[in-house]
């Protein structure tokens, strides 16, 4: 096991659901990616280069799937999450019912098309 897997596998509930819920939809939407462990968390690159990452923050309570370029991504705007980021977005869950795969789906898409 990879550093990245091991720090979703090692997160308490609910955080681990949330993460490995959205690994497996980040990885079944993008089939062209590398998995790392940069900046103790787990970060997705395409092209070699910076795509999102995931970031289970136990002190405000929340997983974040994060895009590099985020606000240049159109996709579902509403949910977007910037807290006055100049270039990153999130898109924030607290459980796993708040997580609506085809938003997750369409985001990435979008994001894709930028890489």
């Amino acid at each position: 096991m990879n550093p990245a897997e091991d720090y979703i596998i090692k997160q308490p509930e609910p955080y681990r659901s949330i993460l490995l819920h959205l690994q497996v939809i980040i990885e079944y939407t993008i089939t062209d990616f590398e998995l790392k462990y940069k900046w103790s968390i787990p970060f997705y690159y395409v092209n070699g280069m910076p795509f999102c990452y995931l970031n289970a923050s136990h002190k405000k309570q929340f997983v974040d799937l994060a895009f590099v370029k985020g606000t240049q991504i159109t996709a579902y705007k509403s949910y977007h999450i910037t807290e006055n980021r100049k270039k990153m977005m999130s898109l924030r869950y607290q459980s796993v019912n708040e997580i609506q795969d085809t938003v997750i789906i369409t985001v990435l898409k979008d994001a894709l098309t930028l890489y």
